[in-house]
């Protein structure tokens, strides 16, 4: 991709983060002005998570991806992976329903309860989005493709970002989620989301994209795979430990710090 339309992409991607953390503070202040307290955790790891997604779609680290498998893949874990989990962890949509008034936020209640929504927060449907689609962009032509042609850029990142995100919250359940899964359910799709994101690493190290060289696929893939666990290690440890809290008598629920 030129250099010029590099330095489009990178202002169009951005945009979406910066509001993201912009309204995000802005529900804080509402929030608090219905004085309704608001973790300083749950802030400071939603802004986090918009921060490693901006540096991954602006910057150096995202010029360095147009040339290096290896910084593209350091970018896809930042966007695909530890954005999402920082970012569902700040819990958006509980902070929104304590920002608006009461009917505003019976709206936004109903809405969450509409079957699209349903449809976007099971785990099946996410992991394909995710999982299938980044076989799809490192198996297919499609990956040199995104770095000619400007839309299908700004697509592929925002789809990386969405779909890891939609994974993440599918899994763990910090927001309100009227449809919700059983455990065992989301365990086992878990499960069968690392495999295959262990394997398309495995097959990367073997099998490189266009227009990577085989160095430059090897390292991309390690970093894949051995980052990728790190994470993951991180969603199996929140997944088992709500799964373990869940299965505690209310009354020892109701006094832990998680559940206030």
């Amino acid at each position: 991709m030129h250099h010029s339309l590099s330095i489009v992409a990178q202002q169009l991607l951005l945009i979406p983060f910066v509001l993201a953390c912009l309204m995000y503070i802005t529900g804080v202040i509402f929030s608090a002005r219905r004085q309704r307290s608001w973790s300083i955790f749950r802030t400071c790891s939603w802004t986090a998570g918009c921060i490693l997604a901006g540096l991954a779609v602006a910057g150096p680290l995202a010029s360095l991806a147009h040339h290096s498998f290896f910084h593209h893949m350091l970018g896809h874990l930042l966007l695909g992976m530890l954005a999402p989990l920082l970012m569902v962890l700040g819990a958006p949509l509980t902070l929104l329903l304590r920002a608006l008034p009461v009917h505003s936020a019976r709206r936004v209640s109903r809405l969450l309860r509409c079957r699209l929504f349903s449809l976007l927060t099971d785990p099946v449907f996410a992991t394909v989005l995710n999982i299938g689609g980044l076989w799809v962009l490192y198996t297919t032509e499609l990956y040199g493709a995104m770095h000619q042609n400007l839309p299908l850029h700004v697509f592929i990142h925002l789809h990386v970002f969405i779909a890891g995100y939609l994974f993440t919250a599918s899994m763990v359940y910090i927001d309100p989620t009227p449809h919700r899964t059983d455990y065992r359910y989301r365990a086992s799709i878990l499960l069968a989301a690392l495999a295959g994101h262990a394997t398309l690493a495995k097959y990367l190290y073997g099998n490189p994209p266009d227009y990577v060289s085989t160095s430059e696929a090897e390292a991309g893939s390690m970093l894949m795979y051995y980052g990728g666990d790190f994470i993951d290690a991180v969603l199996i440890f929140l997944v088992c430990l709500h799964w373990f809290q869940a299965a505690r008598p209310r009354s020892r629920q109701a006094s832990h710090p998680i559940y206030q």
